[in-house]
């Protein structure tokens, strides 16, 4: 009973975010499997934030969501198309997911923020020419926390994989690389790579089972459903306060697995988070 009325809360809490009319049309990556040679890339650390499109005018999450910040956020930044990770630091972003949910917040909360640039929608130029283009445009607003992500080449498939190990050694998600010829283009794209040390992606939660020995009285595992619809039990990588607390039923969650087995479910699935901010289907 506790807990039924601890989820019922929860979805009451939510915030209620205004929506764009669309969501915003972004350059999406696929996932790197080797093959390719990679010193015709730059490459840049995958940040543990939340994706924003500044329209020109106006904050927006990848959903739809506007996201609102103070005003002194977003004053002065350039009146262009600007895509980038709203971001804290490694390791934070159940804060970043937090404040960028609660509309109105005060702008404490936001000094520690940065938005990293790591792309120009409206830039017609190769993505080489986009970089120098960033690299000119946002040190010229004289924002302290609007930042171009660094960009950097790598020789060979030895030095991207050191890279790598070093991102994740400091508690990074992992790297992105994009094809330095690469025109800025909407949906899932082949000259967009993220590589990370685990796969991850998104199921919706249909049901929860029960925790024994050290867990009782607490979530045992979520029963997960893909898009696709195959269902499957994820157990591991809860903290024990999300055991007492667990992702409310109905709510979309963020998993990592190891590759996929024979009939296709995910092996070694572990919790990574709730997903509030969940994604429209990718364009076909």
């Amino acid at each position: 009973m506790q807990l039924r009325v601890w989820l019922l809360t929860v979805v009451l809490c939510l915030p209620v975010l205004s929506m764009a009319a669309t969501p915003p049309r972004v350059m999406l990556p696929v996932v790197y499997r080797g093959g390719i040679d990679v010193s015709q890339y730059w490459v840049s650390e995958k940040l543990d934030g939340v994706r924003g499109r500044w329209d020109g005018r106006r904050l927006w999450a990848r959903s739809g969501a506007a996201i609102d910040p103070p005003a002194w956020f977003t004053a002065h930044w350039p009146p262009v198309p600007m895509d980038g990770e709203i971001w804290i630091a490694r390791g934070r972003f159940d804060a970043i997911s937090t404040l960028v949910r609660t509309p109105g917040v005060g702008g404490d909360g936001w000094r520690q923020v940065h938005f990293m640039v790591f792309d120009l929608p409206g830039d017609p130029g190769p993505f080489e020419q986009r970089v120098l283009h960033m690299r000119a445009l946002i040190p010229a607003a004289k924002v302290p926390w609007l930042r171009v992500i660094p960009q950097f080449r790598v020789r060979d498939r030895a030095e991207l994989d050191a890279r790598l190990k070093a991102v994740v050694a400091a508690d990074g998600e992992g790297l992105v690389l994009q094809h330095r010829d690469a025109l800025y283009t909407f949906g899932r794209s082949p000259t967009l790579l993220k590589y990370k040390p685990y796969d991850d992606a998104e199921a919706r939660v249909v049901a929860h089972t029960a925790g024994t020995g050290k867990y009782a009285g607490m979530l045992g595992a979520l029963i997960v459903r893909r898009p696709d619809g195959l269902q499957f039990r994820i157990g591991s990588g809860f903290s024990d306060a999300q055991r007492a607390h667990p992702p409310p039923l109905g709510s979309q969650v963020t998993y990592r697995y190891n590759g996929l087995t024979a009939n296709g479910t995910p092996r070694f699935a572990r919790f990574l988070r709730i997903r509030y901010d969940v994604p429209p289907p990718d364009p076909r």
